[in-house]
């Protein structure tokens, strides 16, 4: 009788620590499939295969990227592996979700370059013990074209018209070709090869994860469960976070340029920011959204939150000094330390747009121009309103462009 009592109790306790599980893997998810796999596969008490996929595409992971990564640490807290897949391979294909055209191929060097890049950034986030990075060439390489061929024969033209991108680009007779029906097939059988437990993606990557349970039935293993996370949206809170699209807030960025971009999030957008970036827990996101429906100002949660932010991918003290910096610059003074350039002049003086260009303070002297129109352009404190405006050899400025790009420039 005893041994029951215990028996109940000890089911109790393992259903309550599920619940919890689970509760922690779907906070801040779109889609969970299967829910009932994903529970038998965690009462088994193994630690987990946990799959994502990057392509290195670009060498630098932003805000958007962490979304991923952070719940891939969620489930390192829980106790299960991360595998964190570098498409190397299928990099050199490119990958199609989303594009209406082909995208072009990475070079080997590319792919190498900025795959470096991604494990340099990744540990600022993941756990490093509970990570295996793996590259997908470890054996898509050796598949061959018999293998390749035999891949190809898992799924019809008709199946692949499903997903939503070639559907819309079959009908408007945009251009498909052949080797792009080979992506989601590949990814699937990264899968395989794993033997993956579960796989995150975004969204966007559905009919690609799917892909992964199909090649592994295909194969007799235990399929992988899914999970989708949202794609966030970019600084101009419309389109997703894109580093070619320039709304971006990169890891790597100074911790004062991480800070202001946050601070610049409209009150509306920040909450989507907290709720899909930070670590608080629930019951205090709770309680920050009663705050401000009491009144309180958002600007003062939105402070709390980039502090978390630049914490994390910086340090506290660096969170400090981005937020002194940040109400500096907003009372229109100069930070303490502005970056020190030097520039070489071939003539006697150089108009401001060109020095700004120079400078490194804007990408060009159309976007320096721009930037004078707008009365955002500062020379030791005071307003460019002349785009045509000289300045001499053998000077020193501070140039200003917008609320957060400072240099001391140096005219030689």
């Amino acid at each position: 009788m005893q041994a029951h009592i215990n028996l109940n109790i000890s089911e109790s306790a393992v259903n309550i620590d599920i619940n919890q599980t689970l509760a922690i893997i779907k906070r801040g998810a779109d889609e969970l499939l299967i829910e009932q796999e994903l529970i038998e596969k965690l009462k088994a008490g193994k630690p987990l295969r946990i799959k994502a996929g990057f392509d290195p595409t670009a060498p630098d992971l932003h805000l958007g990227h962490t979304v991923l990564l952070s719940k891939l640490r969620q489930f390192q807290d829980l106790g299960h592996q991360v595998l964190f897949l570098i498409g190397d391979f299928t990099g050199m294909i490119g990958d199609p979700t989303g594009k209406s055209a082909t995208r072009p191929p990475l070079t080997k060097e590319q792919v190498a370059e900025n795959a470096q890049s991604y494990a340099e950034q990744v540990f600022k986030i993941l756990d490093k013990d509970k990570t295996e990075i793996v590259f997908n060439s470890a054996w898509l390489n050796d598949l061959g074209a018999a293998g390749m061929l035999k891949l190809a024969a898992s799924l019809t033209v008709a199946r692949m018209l499903e997903r939503d991108d070639f559907s819309k680009r079959f009908k408007s007779n945009q251009p498909i070709a052949i080797h792009e029906f080979m992506y989601p097939l590949l990814q699937g059988y990264d899968s395989v090869a794993l033997k993956a437990d579960v796989e995150l993606g975004g969204t966007d990557q559905k009919f690609n994860l799917l892909m992964g349970r199909e090649l592994q039935k295909q194969a007799g293993l235990s399929q992988q469960c899914v999970l989708t996370m949202p794609l966030l949206e970019g600084l101009d809170g419309v389109n997703k976070m894109s580093k070619s699209l320039g709304n971006y807030i990169g890891v790597a960025e100074a911790p004062e340029i991480i800070f202001a971009k946050l601070m610049s999030v409209s009150d509306v957008l920040m909450w989507r920011y907290i709720e899909l970036l930070s670590f608080e827990s629930l019951e205090t996101i709770a309680q920050w959204k009663a705050q401000v429906a009491a009144g309180e100002n958002p600007r003062n949660i939105k402070v709390r939150f980039a502090q978390e932010i630049v914490t994390r991918f910086h340090s506290r003290a660096d969170a400090e000094k981005a937020l002194e910096d940040f109400q500096t610059r907003a009372k229109g003074g100069v930070p303490d330390e502005v970056p020190e350039v030097r520039v070489d002049l071939d003539g006697a003086s150089v108009g401001i747009a060109q020095l700004l260009k120079m400078a490194g303070l804007v990408e060009s002297t159309s976007e320096a121009i721009r930037a004078i129109q707008q009365g955002g352009v500062k020379l030791d404190s005071e307003k460019v309103t002349d785009k045509n405006l000289q300045i001499q050899k053998n000077t020193t400025v501070i140039a200003q462009v917008g609320k957060r790009k400072f240099a001391k420039i140096e005219l030689r």
